[in-house]
């Protein structure tokens, strides 16, 4: 899935070319390659489907040269995750009626890319041979509040590493997190999910049969221009995974593998190298006196800075942010002045 603006990294992420097409770490790969790359030895490029904006697709055949043009979806109009994966498996499902399915955002960073396989290697074999939804659930390491968690289900029969799931919780407040992580019976949804093709489709069919009937009816180019835009607008938690959930269908595979969705600038920081003043930062950059900063002005010559205390300052194409940290939640509304 690589259809998503990243409005709350401006400037680095623009809606003309977000944050999945940047080498946003500054290790000379984009975050959609990264993502492909960890996938290396489990899935061949040919079986790599990308959906994403229509403003993208030349973005995308660039960065990923090696994936067939018509894996690359483009989606006429933005509307949330479960028509985006549900058109994806209907045209998988074309080609490989039996295929094991992996979705997974093109924008998450993954520091550990052997555990991730691993993990992901456990979910296929027990999809092959279960009528069941495995999604990977990330161990908390702190009382996160933008995240959902999944439960899981203590009484339920697992099998090795994978347990069933009891239920979804919103994103909660800071006590409710607090009391998650003191639970220990939760962990955070990074929305990676993992099914054979005929548990997918038949699940739409069964919860979402408005949009399961939309994608028997896109046969054409001229079909998706007009029915895609039509599509009811939901994400698969709702449209599929809650619903799944509450019957038993879901599972989940704990996992510990340096995972962050990467969606704000807090979470950059995390995955940046510091100094000893708890600075990160991406390009050439020279700090004097500054403590817990995140910096990244990877196209600038050369960018000095002093003084400055909990402070983002990013530059991309000519676009300049000097922003206090604890501020960072109004980049969105400072973009759009």
């Amino acid at each position: 899935m690589a259809g998503g603006i990243g409005s709350r990294f401006w400037p680095l992420s623009t809606p003309e070319y977000p944050k999945q097409f940047i080498d946003i770490l500054g290790c000379g790969r984009t975050l959609i390659q990264l993502t492909v790359d960890r996938f290396k030895g489990i899935c061949p490029m040919s079986n790599f489907w990308i959906v994403t904006n229509a403003a993208y697709v030349e973005i995308v055949r660039q960065q990923l040269p090696d994936i067939p043009v018509d894996h690359i979806l483009a989606e006429p109009a933005a509307r949330n995750t479960a028509p985006c994966i549900a058109w994806a498996c209907w045209r998988i499902k074309q080609q490989s009626p039996n295929a094991n399915v992996v979705v997974t955002p093109a924008d998450a960073v993954v520091m550990n890319p052997e555990e991730f396989r691993r993990v992901i290697n456990n979910a296929l074999n027990f999809t092959a041979s279960h009528n069941s939804i495995v999604t990977i659930g990330i161990k908390p390491s702190r009382p996160e509040t933008g995240y959902g968690y999944i439960k899981v289900n203590a009484a339920g029969q697992a099998e090795g590493e994978i347990h069933p799931v009891e239920a979804f919780k919103e994103k909660p407040n800071l006590d409710t997190a607090q009391q998650y992580l003191t639970d220990g019976g939760y962990l955070w949804n990074a929305g990676i999910f993992v099914w054979n093709v005929d548990t997918i489709t038949s699940a739409i069919h069964t919860y979402k049969p408005n949009l399961a009937n939309d994608m028997e009816q896109m046969k054409t180019p001229a079909d998706v221009q007009t029915i895609f835009p039509q599509c009811e607008k939901i994400s698969i938690d709702y449209a599929v995974m809650e619903p799944s959930a509450a019957e038993g269908k879901v599972f989940t595979h704990p996992a510990d593998f340096g995972w962050s969705d990467l969606g704000n600038w807090a979470s950059l920081h995390d995955k940046l190298d510091h100094d000893q003043n708890n600075n990160g930062a991406v390009g050439n950059v020279r700090m004097y006196e500054c403590n817990n900063c995140v910096v990244h002005a990877e196209d600038a010559k050369k960018v000095v800075l002093q003084g400055l205390d909990g402070y983002i300052v990013s530059e991309k194409g000519g676009q300049i942010l000097v922003c206090r940290r604890s501020e960072e939640q109004r980049i969105k509304e400072f973009s759009q002045e």
